[in-house]
């Protein structure tokens, strides 16, 4: 399954195409209109949620079920965590799929996702990096994470040596499921973290020191919220990259897995965003 396929049938999975319905699996997705006191004037923006390493869509599930109570048409992607440049590939297609205006939003790795993938669209109309990675061109993840100390991320990692489909032989990342909790989802209920460590997506080792080559921060408005216990990406370093692309920041006591913790607060930074939009 291509990585646009996958990003298809999560959208399918979380019942995220619009209200005002689809014509089937080729056409475009609808948005809903916005009702205000004098009727609609306009639509929401759709909101494209990109998850990052050792999560999968459903780590956006306390965000998408509060973005849909509140009338915003949601997508979320399955991210192939190969390598920024065929990710971003791969969340392009699905950005062509959606009809309208969107909101795009990255956990974690996903942001560099997202930096590249918003390069040059009009129809994306705001970033929101949520505990992320917003490279600039040149920088990687692995850079940036060590640029400033606090991420304990490198002695909890399980790696896996692996065959790709070209036949060369790679490394697939896990965080250790006995780590996982403390690691990435220390303010998560205990048995939710328990189900999220058996159910992580590994990251691709290489996709870590692959370099930035665009910054689509650097003309789209952004917004970023910063989780000051995160042991991922040292607060510090998300702190600096936010600060570099002028986004609104919001800072928050959480873990890195800060969109299931705190939904909330992510919910409120995302619509904020799309607020500004329109």
């Amino acid at each position: 399954m291509t990585g646009v396929a996958a990003a298809v049938l999560a959208v399918a999975a979380f019942g995220a195409l619009a209200p005002t319905g689809t014509a089937g699996a080729d056409a475009p997705v609808e948005v809903a209109a916005i009702a205000g006191e004098g009727g609609a004037y306009g639509p929401r923006p759709t909101v494209v949620l990109e998850h990052g390493a050792f999560a999968d869509s459903s780590s956006w599930s306390g965000v998408i079920s509060r973005l849909r109570a509140d009338g915003y048409p949601v997508v979320a992607a399955a991210n192939p965590l190969r390598g920024p440049h065929g990710d971003a590939a791969a969340l392009r297609g699905l950005l062509d799929h959606v009809k309208g205006p969107k909101v795009l939003v990255g956990h974690s790795y996903g942001g560099s996702v997202i930096s590249e993938a918003a390069a040059d669209r009009t129809d994306v109309k705001a970033l929101v990096y949520v505990a992320a990675f917003l490279p600039a061109p040149g920088e990687t993840a692995l850079e940036l994470t060590g640029k400033y100390p606090g991420s304990t991320l490198s002695d909890a990692l399980d790696p896996v040596p692996v065959a790709d489909p070209d036949g060369t032989r790679g490394t697939d990342l896990y965080i250790r499921q006995d780590e996982f909790r403390q690691q990435f989802a220390a303010d998560v209920p205990r048995d939710e973290a328990a189900l999220a460590a058996a159910g992580q997506r590994p990251i691709a080792q290489a996709a870590l020191a692959e370099k930035a080559t665009v910054a689509a921060w650097k003309a789209i408005p952004s917004w970023a919220v910063v989780t000051t216990q995160d042991l991922n990406i040292p607060p510090a370093a998300q702190r600096f990259m936010a600060e570099r692309a002028g986004a609104r920041i919001t800072e928050v006591a959480a873990s890195h897995s800060v969109a299931v913790s705190r939904p909330g607060v992510v919910t409120r930074v995302i619509e904020s965003a799309a607020r500004a939009t329109r």
